[in-house]
């Protein structure tokens, strides 16, 4: 059996806090949300299609939000989520274009190529141009469709960007991590670029303006020029709260007495977004939306615990397949809702945006089979029973195999060395190395995380790669029962090889040198002509040794940039 220890922490002080009690909430802050002007019941088909606005932020913990009894401010999300419907069963991938390509595609991971890790800047990789995205499909619903912030599915050639996946209007970055004032992005030493973009052109002109205010205030323009008459779908991918941490001063000093510094950061950019998402509620308010508006809200993936972040008391942190790492905070907001104001526990996917929304646009779903999500607004606006039963965490192949794993501990099934992760019904099964597990109390203390005697540590077990819960009766992953039901690791690891069948390669090819900005302008953007493009997608030999060929060539432009670059300093002093 494994031992754990807790210290510094006991079971009174958890509970003073309020960390056992999920549905624990703050009087809210924000009077002017709390007016809601459509109370009365409406039909059960919608006058007209719905506006929709998906708010998904980045890294922000499970316990980052004032209902889950959060030392940070977040009353507008309090306010938005207590008056329409908190989901307290939705489940998100644990890092950033997983989530976003699931979210963008209904489909699991392993059905789009991107199993593995997320895409790179250099990469000569994106969303799969044979899936049919989200705002593709609510485009053919009539909706005008505009994204704004992080995208993070990558750019290598034109057909991969936004405005060429669905969007009418994108504002944003393109790779995963940008400074949120100069929106500078460096994927290693020397190898940095400008990454803001409007539409397909290099928005130079907005740097200096920090990416959370300038978002919002771009939602507020889209809404202010479109008539509310017709359906519209605004994707608003806040880059907040990724590193760096960084915020306007007056949000920091509400956090002033925080003894730890990344802590404090972190607060004042959770609760900058929170006044963000008022901004935009107030503008759908404003221009006539929201009586009409589905509100939908998400984070992308656990928060990193060494960053600020906090996903107790929830085992793990982001990039885990720990429940730290992929349940999510989610909840709808609208004044469609039939039944409001209260917590669900149906099993929601991030996967489940893509039919639910298109199916409240009126648009076709016929002619995309094969979706992983489902249609679950009757669950969240009726409180019916969730059609989803079982989710794929995934199946990554290349990922480092646990060094304990093996075909005989999988029951002659399944090589449990492999990292996998699946939920059915009430029990979760992991295997392979499923990232840092412990438990992280939220960081309080000045010193952290430079002591650990402040972190609930797994002390033994380190030699398994299997592990068995019951996610409704141990939600926090303490009790692994692996051993006890060897039946129902049997019938889980089933369920693996079914799925790893339908799996198609991963598409994770090497970098390539020539995305480097310094070739593009000083921009991180499309870089990959057509026949490029298709060398590297039809096959042919290794991208390696493609690569190897084209060295020279690279070396020799370098040289050029070198030395006119010298030439312009010299004419400069």
């Amino acid at each position: 059996m494994a031992i754990y220890a807790l210290t510094g922490f006991s079971l009174v002080s958890l509970l003073s806090f309020g960390y056992l009690s999920w549905d624990w909430m703050k009087p809210s802050l924000v009077a002017d949300v709390a007016t809601d002007p459509m109370e009365k019941s409406l039909p059960p088909a919608f006058a007209r299609p719905p506006h929709i606005i998906f708010i998904l932020t980045d890294d922000q913990g499970y316990h980052d939000v004032g209902y889950h009894g959060s030392d940070i401010q977040t009353p507008t999300l309090d306010r938005l989520a207590a008056e329409g419907v908190k989901l307290e069963n939705y489940y998100i991938q644990p890092i950033c274009t997983p989530s976003r390509s699931q979210l963008i595609t209904g489909r699991y991971q392993i059905h789009t190529g991107l199993q593995h890790s997320i895409i790179r800047p250099r990469q000569p990789n994106c969303l799969p141009l044979d899936q049919v995205t989200l705002p593709q499909k609510l485009q053919e619903a009539g909706y005008s469709t505009h994204m704004v912030g992080k995208w993070h599915l990558g750019f290598y050639k034109k057909e991969c960007l936004p405005t060429r996946r669905g969007f009418d209007t994108f504002l944003g970055s393109l790779t995963g991590n940008v400074d949120y004032y100069t929106y500078d992005n460096c994927d290693g030493p020397g190898v940095c670029g400008y990454d803001l973009h409007e539409g397909e052109d290099v928005a130079w002109d907005q740097s200096g303006k920090y990416s959370t205010f300038l978002y919002t205030q771009r939602v507020s323009k889209i809404l202010a020029s479109h008539s509310p008459k017709e359906p519209i779908f605004i994707y608003v991918a806040f880059q907040a709260v990724h590193t760096p941490l960084q915020s306007p001063k007056e949000y920091i000093y509400r956090y002033r007495s925080m003894g730890n510094v990344a802590r404090r950061k972190y607060a004042a950019m959770v609760t900058c977004m929170d006044e963000a998402v008022k901004n935009i509620t107030w503008a759908l308010k404003k221009y006539g939306y929201y009586d009409n508006s589905v509100i939908v809200f998400s984070t992308d993936n656990g928060g990193q615990t060494f960053s600020g972040g906090s996903n107790w008391p929830l085992r793990g942190r982001k990039g885990t397949y720990w429940e730290g790492g992929v349940r999510g905070i989610g909840f709808v907001h609208s004044p469609l809702i039939k039944r409001k104001r209260r917590t669900s526990w149906a099993l929601v996917h991030i996967t489940d945006w893509y039919p639910t929304l298109v199916s409240l646009a009126r648009g076709n779903l016929s002619n995309v089979p094969g979706l992983d999500g489902y249609n679950v607004w009757p669950a969240i606006s009726e409180g019916k029973e969730s059609p989803r039963t079982e989710i794929l965490h995934n199946i990554d192949p290349l990922y480092n195999h646990a060094k304990y794993g093996s075909l005989e501990d999988g029951f002659g099934i399944w090589n449990t060395a492999v990292q996998a992760s699946i939920r059915v019904g009430e029990w979760k099964l992991l295997t392979g190395d499923p990232g840092y597990s412990d438990w992280i109390p939220p960081q309080t203390l000045t010193n952290f995380p430079g002591s650990w005697w402040n972190l609930e540590r797994l002390t033994d077990g380190l030699r398994k790669s299997v592990w068995l819960f019951n996610i409704t009766a141990d939600p926090y992953e303490r009790y692994d029962l692996s051993d006890q039901r060897p039946d129902v690791v049997r019938t889980l690891l089933m369920r693996l090889v079914h799925y790893n069948r339908t799996a198609i390669p991963v598409r994770y090819p090497a970098e390539n040198p020539r995305a480097h900005p310094d070739f593009n302008g000083g921009a991180w953007g499309p870089w990959a002509s057509e026949d490029d493009a298709e060398e590297w997608e039809g096959g042919g030999e290794p991208l390696k040794s493609r690569n190897k060929k084209k060295k020279c060539k690279i070396c020799k432009l370098r040289s050029f940039f070198r030395k006119l670059n010298t030439r312009l300093m010299s004419n400069r002093i």
